[in-house]
């Protein structure tokens, strides 16, 4: 331990890191010793002593590995000093008063007079950014519900670590500044007569991420402080949206914010004999059997929604939808389904009807939203859930009762349907009823689908060229007999996926989505995420696909950029003279493990702490290359050079011994249910033309291919077609001979 008096981040700093209590957060008191180890040898330095401490210099490996992970790292990424964060956030306020209230909110003045709101994401919206990974923005909110102004204070997001700089996510939370919040904002171009921020190029999830999260906090502090803008004047009730203090699922049922629907086979069964079914199915089970059992529950208000859904994913979806709308949860177990599966073809739930008043309102597929897991504590197990999504247009208002209509359905006298329906009325909880109502607005639409609509155009040319690939590969002979051809493909392939796919559409799969996707099963997994994805979702469906058919060469061999790039860098040095290293194969064996390892590694990470091993997944340098085209941090820029450089000399070296995503696409190889590539009897004994040509030594000394490391690239196949080089063809007196093989 350092005796010298360093400051370290105290508890302050604790507390606002990670809302946690003063000693109570392991992870500031980590970085905190860290750091005073870190800055130990300059206080020893300038004291004038001349040894380090024996405790200190055992830490010095540990200490120099965090320094060259860390240090690099943009130093926006820390947040600005609060007072300049708040000028901001807010320029033209001169003073801010206490953060109060709930949601906890400052007051922004001007020489005495209110401008607006002050808040920070996180403390609105409980500390859980967008899945569940820290996030937070500092917001000024106007009293006309405009925002004056937006500062990025931290982010830990997995998909906001895929290599975006500090400058463009500064740059996009700024661009909310003057935008109405009581209005929908979308993400993507601007359009007439709509407001809209442009997505973060390369990074549309991440910027749906911080698009929730503003949204979200400043339409919550918005109408708890009661904007004009955001809660116009009323004579009807409102609902209490933002007010959240966690509860169970049986505190829900006994308030009443859960409503229950059971129904006995025998009741189902007498109720059907009513309606002129003869023989109902529910006359075949126990009459004190469970035949439907229906819960719902008003998921709107963060009271109720929040505690079955989750903050972050109740937070995701208002952000998503229109102000005005509404969330309908529904569950159900027993043997009668209240979604039943005639609503896939006809995109209306058939079985089920919503009713207010004179209103009947159907529920669609177009609202339908998959619940993945019930937050709640005690929440039963399930047969099926559902969440529907109302706009404002539906009618519904939800500060007054509704009823909902399960139709149970039977076969009537006359072989036509017919049915029984069971109401169950919804009363909104007394305590959640405010005065007031919201502004109807129109609806946005899912993110997801905004983000493929918004990338049609770079879509159509990805099928296009993930068509001409599939074409390619299954033509791959008569291909391979043409030299020349097979060349031009070849370099026209690398050259489009280098330049188009990835320095262009930022469309660089790497081992951090296989994390992510991992990290998401363990958290609770949804597709949306990835969906707001599209290029990368294709490319990922792309070659789940094609590792049946072709194993992981299909990717490696032609989708990775950053393997392009090494390729035809490759390709240059030859062209220029330079000396090829030929790695032993005893040696270079021994060196396959090294990228299963790797990823091994990686693996073991994602179990624990996330950003652990998003920070480890940075020994890929796809970011650096690909992604942000080498404007990165000098040592990031080094380890890339390196690699390219050792490439130069042995072609594809990341590929071949250090890649972690080409190690996870590898294990499954050899489940491919074709075998594409052709070996004459001679391959490997003795010839070893092909084994001494292969790029990435993916073909053993007695002529065996290692599907595990073949990159698909078909040169083997033009030497195996090749009469003039292949001694097997050349040893064959007669040319029908030159096209066979085992």
């Amino acid at each position: 331990m350092c005796a010298f008096p360093i400051p370290v981040p105290g508890p302050h700093t604790k507390q606002r890191l990670h809302g946690k209590s003063p000693g109570k957060c392991p992870r500031a008191a980590f970085y905190s010793s860290i750091l005073r180890d870190l800055l130990c040898p300059v206080a020893v330095t300038l004291a004038g002593q001349e040894k380090i401490p024996a405790t200190m210099r055992k830490k010095w490996p540990v200490i120099i590995a965090f320094v060259f992970l860390f240090l690099p790292l943009p130093l926006a990424a820390a947040g600005l000093p609060q007072g300049e964060a708040q000028r901001a956030a807010f320029p033209g306020a001169d003073h801010v008063g206490p953060t109060e209230g709930h949601p906890p909110a400052a007051m922004a003045f001007q020489g005495g007079v209110q401008l607006g709101w002050l808040l920070s994401t996180r403390q609105v919206l409980g500390g859980e950014g967008y899945g569940g990974r820290s996030l937070d923005v500092l917001v000024g909110l106007g009293m006309d519900c405009r925002v004056a102004g937006a500062v990025l204070l931290e982010q830990h997001e997995p998909i906001l670590m895929l290599g975006i700089p500090p400058a463009a996510l500064g740059d996009f939370v700024r661009g909310y500044a003057g935008l109405d919040i009581a209005r929908s904002i979308r993400i993507g171009p601007a359009a007439p007569g709509t407001q809209s921020v442009q997505a973060i190029s390369r990074a549309t999830v991440s910027s749906h991420a911080l698009n929730d999260a503003i949204l979200g906090a400043a339409r919550a502090v918005a109408r708890s402080r009661g904007l004009a803008c955001a809660t116009p004047e009323s004579r009807g009730p409102r609902l209490d949206l933002d007010s959240f203090q966690p509860e169970g699922w049986e505190a829900l049922r006994a308030d009443g914010a859960i409503a229950r629907l059971g129904i006995t086979a025998a009741e189902a069964a007498a109720a059907l004999r009513r309606a002129g079914v003869a023989d109902p199915a529910a006359a075949l089970l126990p009459p004190a059997a469970n035949y439907a059992t229906l819960y719902v529950a008003l998921a709107t208000p963060a009271q109720i929604g929040a505690n079955l859904l989750g903050r972050a994913e109740h937070a995701r979806l208002l952000a998503e939808a229109a102000p005005g709308s509404s969330l309908v949860f529904l569950g159900g177990e027993g043997a009668w389904s209240f979604k039943g599966t005639t609503w896939v073809r006809s995109g209306v739930f058939e079985r089920l009807q919503l009713v207010q008043g004179e209103r009947t309102i159907p529920l669609t597929a177009a609202g339908h939203r998959p619940v993945t897991r019930l937050r709640a504590e005690g929440a039963p197990e399930l047969r099926e859930t559902a969440l529907f999504l109302l706009p404002p247009e539906a009618g519904l208002d939800p500060a007054r009762p509704w009823r909902l209509d399960l139709a149970i359905i039977g076969r009537g006298a006359e072989g036509g349907p017919a049915m029984a329906l069971f109401p169950l009325t919804y009363p909104p909880p007394a305590r959640l009823l405010l005065p007031g109502v919201e502004p109807p607005e129109e609806r946005t639409g899912p993110a997801w689908h905004l983000a493929w609509t918004s990338q049609s155009g770079k879509l159509a040319v990805l099928g296009l060229a993930l068509l001409a690939l599939v074409t390619l590969l299954m033509l791959q002979h008569p291909v391979a007999r043409r030299p020349r051809l097979w060349r031009t493909l070849r370099v026209g392939g690398l050259a489009f996926t280098l330049v188009w796919l990835g320095w262009y559409a930022g469309a660089q799969l790497s081992v951090v989505n296989l994390l992510a996707f991992i990290a998401a099963l363990r958290d609770g997994f949804r597709w949306e995420p990835f969906l707001l994805d599209p290029l990368g979702f294709v490319l990922w469906a792309f070659v789940a696909v094609t590792l049946l058919f072709w194993g992981r060469g299909v990717f490696c061999g032609w989708l990775c950029p950053f393997g392009a790039l090494q390729e035809l860098l490759n390709l240059a040095a030859r062209r220029l003279g330079l000396p090829q290293a030929r790695i032993p194969f005893a040696l270079h064996e021994r060196l396959w493990p090294v990228k299963y390892l790797v990823f091994l590694g990686l693996l073991g990470l994602a179990l624990g702490p996330t950003a652990l091993a998003f920070t480890a997944a940075e020994v890929e340098p796809f970011k650096t290359a690909i992604i942000l085209r080498f404007l990165r941090a000098p040592p990031f820029v080094a380890y890339a050079l390196a690699l390219l450089a050792a490439g130069l000399f042995v072609e594809r070296f990341f590929c071949r011994y250090l890649c972690p995503l080409g190690a996870a696409l590898a294990l499954p190889a050899r489940l491919g249910i074709f075998q594409w590539l052709r070996r004459h009897r001679q391959c490997g004994a003795p010839c070893q033309l092909c084994a001494t040509s292969c790029p990435v030594q993916a073909i053993h000394p007695e002529g065996r291919i290692n599907p595990n490391e073949c990159i698909d690239c078909l040169k083997c196949q033009t030497l195996y077609h090749d009469r003039r080089r292949c001694p097997a063809l050349r040893a064959r007196p007669l040319p029908a001979a030159a096209g066979a093989g085992r």
